[in-house]
């Protein structure tokens, strides 16, 4: 297995989705993962260290698994499905058990970022789907994505989101599947490319 860090969040150029990449120990590879909008804002809240003044749906997970006594010990992405990147969450209990739960990447992925837990990749997983790195790319891309943001107004965002493909089980290339690598817009802080809305 591979451990990936999450590079940042890039838009594709072509639907304007965004897509977290995911960046192997030697910065030479990464993998796409399409995703929506409000999965992209969970992680980049993640990865800016923001704590909002109510907590978001992934920082009540958290919550709920530190009164549970759960402990997140890694993220795994494991295999590419139906043109769907898997995961599981490796959580251990208070008497010390393990438990092992299906997620969605994004999912994973934003709760990762807030445990400080490690998000591991299968080397086949990343050979397939993973793309060279270019970082100045990266950084046009990553602007582009913050200056989407900051056009975009709440009423906006959620008039998009509703016109969204919901998250099924046929997934769009847009949420933890792998795809072509488009020409994307990369990375927010941060393509094989994937999305992983089918979970």
């Amino acid at each position: 297995m591979v451990e990936m860090r999450v590079a940042g969040i890039a838009l594709d150029a072509a639907s304007r989705s965004p897509i977290v990449l995911l960046r192997d120990p030697s910065g030479r590879r990464q993998v796409p993962i399409w995703i929506d909008q409000a999965q992209a804002q969970n992680i980049l809240a993640a990865l800016n260290g923001e704590r909002p003044p109510r907590p978001l749906s992934h920082d009540l997970m958290v919550n709920l698994m530190a009164a549970g006594g759960l402990t997140l010990e890694r993220v795994i992405i494991h295999t590419i499905e139906d043109n769907t990147f898997r995961a599981v969450l490796k959580l251990q209990n208070a008497a010390g058990e393990a438990n092992e739960l299906d997620a969605r990447p994004s999912d994973a992925i934003a709760l990762a970022l807030r445990t400080d837990s490690s998000i591991w990749m299968l080397e086949e997983v990343v050979a397939d789907a993973s793309i060279p790195v270019d970082a100045e790319a990266d950084e046009e891309e990553k602007e582009d994505f913050r200056r989407f943001l900051d056009r975009t107004s709440p009423a906006e965002l959620i008039r998009h989101l509703g016109k969204a493909r919901p998250e099924a089980d046929e997934p769009p290339p847009s949420d933890d599947s792998p795809g072509e690598a488009p020409d994307a817009e990369e990375p927010d802080t941060g393509g094989g490319s994937g999305s992983e809305s089918g979970d």
